[in-house]
């Protein structure tokens, strides 16, 4: 363990050397490119490789591929690298390969301002890709954050066969704080499951009791279908309709069976706040701090960083809401979040605090927003 003074990407890239990253796949894009950059010098030194491709559509297909090699893999990117990368992610959902997604989000619609921060991307980190799916999306809020939920990116991945979104933002990725970094006989570190049959028995698509099917990689002795297209257990192609909701649907349950495993937050104030504050990544400090500031003018603030945005588990939110008489979702985008937070609870008010800025959402603003409904 040791307490280390450096920023988002660099944590998120340290991380990633601990859960054992073997090949990072990537494209330069602002505001992740720190994270390939420093990939390049250390992830050798790891037995590793970094290969800089031609565009992130090459990218997210080579970590696919890596990974089917056998290598823990991540690539990076940020809104309109994303955007070139989808199609590649809905190969790794069907054909169930852990990889990691980072998503350094900033301000859009196309360009944008490159160099600045938003949250106007969370709904295309869910659903950006074509195609019935879930996909885990976790959200950082700090230096620490960014290093301790990477470790969990990579572990959901491998333990569910799964890509991952981590979600971080221009401002996390340059905010340097300091964070504790452990070793990697310091965490718990998950590697996939492989085949526990002889290769002649195997089925590459036939789940075990968690609902994820073991996974073999070239090279080891087993017939190791990749297939893009509808398939049964065997990855054979089929066009029956109970073929195709079987795939389906099972791909869908194996996450939301260990919703519990995926969701993460942090609750402040909660005991007795009868006004819940909801928010994730930069926008949560921006958050806390408002709340710290209205419970010292008497107001019973509180409130829930969701550090998981996908899947939400709908009934633990109602648990930790359930004696607020209003819930605020404050956010840096149009209000997207607050469209769950909406569905989850219908109840009580849920009111919107959607803020446009290329900075970190002002507390005062925030502050003016909120007091009109206390």
């Amino acid at each position: 363990m040791r307490r280390v003074y450096t920023n988002g990407n660099q944590a998120i890239a340290e991380a990633a050397l601990t859960a054992g990253l073997k090949f990072y796949a990537g494209y330069p894009i602002t505001p992740s490119s720190e994270i390939m950059e420093y990939l390049a010098e250390k992830l050798p030194k790891y037995g590793g490789l970094m290969i800089q491709f031609e565009d992130e559509i090459a990218s997210i297909n080579a970590a696919l591929g890596a990974s089917w090699a056998g290598a823990k893999s991540m690539t990076a990117t940020s809104g309109p690298g994303f955007s070139l990368m989808v199609e590649g992610i809905s190969l790794g959902v069907i054909t169930e390969t852990p990889v990691v997604i980072v998503y350094v989000m900033r301000a859009g619609p196309a360009t944008g301002v490159p160099t600045k921060s938003g949250q106007s991307d969370i709904l295309q980190a869910r659903f950006g890709a074509h195609g019935d799916y879930i996909i885990p999306v976790y959200a950082v809020s700090s230096v620490q954050e960014a290093y301790d939920l990477t470790i969990k990116a990579f572990n959901t991945a491998e333990y569910l066969r799964t890509p991952v979104i981590l979600l971080s933002d221009a401002i996390i990725a340059h905010l340097w704080e300091t964070g504790v970094f452990r070793e990697r006989g310091e965490v718990e570190i998950i590697e996939r499951r492989k085949p526990s049959v002889p290769p002649e028995e195997y089925q590459p698509y036939l789940p075990d009791d968690n609902g994820v099917p073991p996974m073999a990689v070239f090279g080891e002795g087993y017939s190791v279908i990749v297939e893009s297209l509808t398939h049964d257990e065997r990855g054979i192609y089929s066009q029956d309709t109970m073929v195709q909701r079987r795939m389906i649907n099972r791909i869908v349950r194996k996450i939301l069976d260990h919703i519990n495993y995926i969701f993460e937050y942090d609750t402040y104030y909660l005991d007795d706040a009868e006004y819940v504050f909801i928010s994730f990544g930069s926008s949560a400090r921006s958050t806390l701090a408002i709340v710290r500031d209205l419970r010292k003018e008497g107001y019973r603030t509180g409130m829930i960083k969701l550090k998981t945005l996908w899947p939400l588990f709908d009934d633990e939110i109602k648990k930790l809401c359930r004696n607020a008489y209003k819930i605020f979702v404050v956010e840096n985008n149009i209000g997207k979040l607050v469209m769950d937070i909406q569905r989850i609870i219908r109840d009580r008010e849920v009111i919107s605090i959607a803020i446009i800025d290329l900075d970190l959402p002002k507390p005062d603003e925030i502050k003016n927003m909120v007091i009109k409904w206390l």
